[in-house]
């Protein structure tokens, strides 16, 4: 992360002039300067008086009880300044709800610092707080904790395992989530008559988001606000003020949450984190400021993680290639807690309930679980379950196409969605896409390109080239409805957004959301800088402050442009209607002769007659006396957003090409296409830049990323040497073609695009490799794909076609 200076800033550009519609327009993203010169300010930044840095003695064991834990040592370390267990602190356990009878969901708390049990390596146990970071380590190390070792559960086999060791006493089978959300009438005699069944077992490893920016608070009590005030690195700036208050029995108001810039989050920072929470309560008993800052190890073994997943599939095909069953049993290996807000239930429901996806699927059925092991629990992490089960359906096609003869785009193209608005056995309403036509262009990009060419030319040389499709949508603008449907305790949805004018014409803008990335300060402005007729650098955009929005649920789930935005369109709108009024009563004409126009509001029919927005502001706020009767004074105004549908549905196809490499069994990824509908696109490079980076984390779920855990269950993956991530060098060069489906839901006609990218991704990946395997018979279905596989397949081909070769 980058440091502050205290140099004085560099003076701004002169702007330039702005283009007609700023919506749909590539501007330059406004948060880049500062950025790219060293100006960004992210927790560990902060510098305050008198401020403690802190850190955490973590478990050793992945299953036991904690017998004793004395701190003595560490209280005598030089610079140590304090160490509190949770008998020291006495917080409330966070728990995460969701409103299922009991033999549904079973609800598990998840302790601030653990007490007396321990469920996996690297759990919290006891925060030690000094006076600079290198003493906080040497205070942990000091530590001495005793446990009475458990064995441990480690993977789904294990959990479910009769007479399995249980996780949690009170989740019998180690099952916290067991839900049957669809089952057609007659599903299995369709199965049983069908012209074609296949199956799939697919396996997903385990993953860490991997943010630039590892997690970090810092908190520190101001007496004068009688408010705890607390910097850190979340997507949920609101959220943890909740949960905070509530751990330490404070007011609401009595706690101020402040995100400044966050090296990205990808969804592990949409959960709150007990550690956050026992930085603020050491703050509150010291009085003192308290930083943590978590290093990269821990991040990797003991912060959220995810993807761990299970899917067994099996689907009905008629002789043509028309779906006509899906079945599924869906296996999530959330850790050992729940996390809140979103629950166990966050991976196993969205799969669930959007497996059909693009697809026109009549018969459906699936078994979702949410099963606890003794490892560092799970949060979302960009795209929930969707790369999973979108890999899953897609291997489902691919294999049906070779069972008919068909070619693999051309079984997708015979039952992907082409008439909306359509209502899936899912009992979900899409919304118009363009699936057919993205999947046309994508394949016809290929086939122009010549790869079809090349891989037959690669083939007569020995040389195994594939070429791999995916095919789907990304479920965005969650709205209060969509998630009331997993019947969680506390339901995500709305947004808030404010608008204020002040006396120089200028606007500020607050959100709800919050950007660790996305562009939000270009984005959101340009939305409002439309609606308002102003230059872009006019607008200002505050956001990640509790204190200056009432409630917002922060940005996760491709949200923040199509709720966030919305709100802001329609603030900005009402802030628009104030002006117009304004004008025509100042100037004593209809309020429908009024139009906004480049800062000023003017008669619709005489253009040279108006007023500008600073010649307005100052009779709103410094000359109340010519107000019109009736009209309150100053520029303000407020707007919320929801989507009370099944939310807006943006949809891609991804296309790659790869080739295997004999002796190493590297996959080399030649050429990545995606074909994007994301409906109106409020900037093309940032949605382009969304894609990329999506892409590439996919790339890596595909081919390198996994935690992996010993008989122990100590983590294996504790740095970049074991844990593998690709570099630029293995990342393609993308060519991105977007088409565009404005969406009927949202005020701009914006879809989400944050995590369409990820999506796509392994499945397409996974084909390719796969028919680059071809020839030698093997069909690869779990992700990482490793080398190993690879070569050993590609060595049997080769000794195979030596032992039958003439002599």
């Amino acid at each position: 992360m980058s440091r502050t200076t205290d140099t004085a800033p560099a003076p701004a550009p002169a702007p330039a002039p702005a283009p007609a519609n700023l919506v749909g327009s590539a501007v330059p993203r406004r948060e880049d300067p500062r950025l790219l010169t060293g100006r960004g300010r992210f927790v560990d930044d902060i510098q305050l008086p008198r401020m403690l840095h802190a850190q955490f003695v973590r478990a050793s064991v992945a299953s036991g009880r904690l017998t004793s834990l004395d701190l003595s040592a560490v209280r005598e370390v030089p610079g140590v300044v304090a160490a509190f267990t949770a008998d020291d602190l006495d917080l409330r356990v966070i728990t995460a709800g969701l409103h299922r009878p009991p033999e549904e969901y079973v609800p598990t708390g998840m302790p601030v610092l653990a007490r007396d049990r321990v469920r996996f390596v690297g759990e919290p146990i006891a925060i030690v707080i000094a006076e600079d970071p290198y003493a906080a380590e040497d205070g942990i190390e000091a530590a001495k904790a005793v446990y009475d070792v458990l064995p441990p559960v480690l993977n789904e086999d294990a959990a479910l395992a009769p007479g399995a060791p249980l996780v949690h006493e009170e989740a019998p089978g180690n099952t916290l989530l067991d839900v049957s959300l669809f089952a057609t009438e007659g599903i299995d005699r369709i199965l049983a008559d069908a012209p074609c069944t296949v199956r799939v077992e697919s396996r997903t490893g385990r993953q860490n988001a991997l943010p630039l920016e590892t997690r970090g608070a810092l908190a520190q009590w101001d007496a004068r606000e009688e408010q705890l005030v607390v910097h850190t690195c979340t997507q949920i700036p609101h959220q943890v003020r909740t949960v905070m208050a509530d751990c330490m029995g404070l007011d609401e108001r009595a706690v101020r949450v402040v995100v400044p810039d966050m090296g990205g989050g990808f969804g592990i920072k949409c959960v709150v984190g007990r550690e956050e929470i026992a930085v603020g309560a050491a703050a509150l008993r010291l009085g003192r400021p308290v930083k943590w800052i978590e290093d990269r190890k821990d991040a990797l073994t003991a912060s959220f993680l995810a993807r761990e997943q299970h899917y067994s599939l099996r689907a009905a095909f008629d002789a043509d290639g028309h779906i006509l069953a899906l079945d599924g049993d869906v296996v999530c290996d959330m850790g050992a807690y729940s996390c809140y807000p979103f629950t166990v239930g966050i991976e196993p429901l969205m799969a669930s309930s959007e497996m059909p996806g693009v697809y026109r699927v009549p018969a459906y059925r699936v078994r979702g679980r949410a099963i606890t092991t003794n490892k560092a629990p799970t949060a979302p992490y960009r795209g929930v379950s969707r790369p999973q089960y979108v890999m899953a359906v897609e291997r489902i096609f691919e294999r049906a196409a070779r069972e008919l003869g068909l070619d693999p785009v051309e079984i997708r193209r015979r039952n992907v969605i082409t008439e909306f608005p359509y209502t899936g056995v899912n009992n979900i309403t899409y919304d118009p896409g363009s699936y057919l036509e993205s999947l046309d262009l994508c394949e016809k990009s290929l086939r122009d390109e010549g790869w079809y060419a090349r891989q037959a030319e690669a083939a007569e040389q020995g040389r195994h080239l594939g070429i791999g499709y995916s095919c789907f949508s990304e479920r965005t603008g969650y709205g209060t409805a969509a998630f009331a449907q997993r019947k969680m305790k506390v339901v995500p949805g709305f947004d808030l957004a404010e608008v204020r004018m002040d006396t120089t014409g200028a606007l500020t803008v607050t959100t709800g959301t919050i950007s660790h990335g996305q562009s939000h300060e270009t984005t959101m402005a340009q939305i409002a800088a439309d609606e308002l007729g102003l230059e872009l650098h006019k607008v200002k955009l505050h956001q990640g402050d509790t204190e200056r929005i009432a409630y917002g649920w922060g940005t996760f789930a491709s949200r923040s442009i199509a709720i966030g935005g919305s709100a802001v369109r329609r603030a900005a709108g009402k802030l628009g209607e104030r002006l117009r009024a304004l004008t025509a009563g100042l100037l004593n004409v209809p309020y429908e002769d009024t139009v906004l126009d480049r800062g000023r509001v003017r008669l619709r029919d005489d253009p040279e007659r108006g007023l500008t927005h600073v010649e307005l502001a100052e009779v709103a706020y410094l000359r109340a006396d010519l107000l019109p009767a009736g009209t309150e004074p100053g520029l303000t105004a407020t707007a919320s957003f929801d989507t009370l549908s099944d939310g807006t549905f943006s949809n891609a196809t991804h296309g790659v090409v790869v080739e295997l490499h004999e002796g190493t069994g590297q996959v080399e990824i030649l050429r990545y296409i995606c074909v994007e509908d994301c409906g109106v696109a409020i900037n093309p490079t940032v949605v382009e830049g969304q894609c990329r980076g999506g892409i590439a984390q996919g790339i890596a779920g595909a081919l390198y990323e996994q935690i992996t855990y010993d008989a122990q269950g100590d983590p294996e993956c504790t740095g970049f040497m074991e844990y593998r991530t690709p570099t630029a060098a293995e990342i393609p060069d993308i060519t991105i073609h977007h088409l565009e489906t404005p969406s009927l839901i949202t005020e701009t006609g914006a879809k989400g695009a944050g995590e369409g990218g990820t999506i796509g991704a392994p499945a397409a990946v996974l084909n390719a490799v796969n028919d680059a395997l071809r020839p030698t018979g093997v069909e690869l279905e779990n992700t990482p794909i490793r080398p190993e596989q690879i070569q050993l397949a590609l060595e049997q081909t080769a000794h195979e076609h030596k032992e039958s070769a003439p002599a």
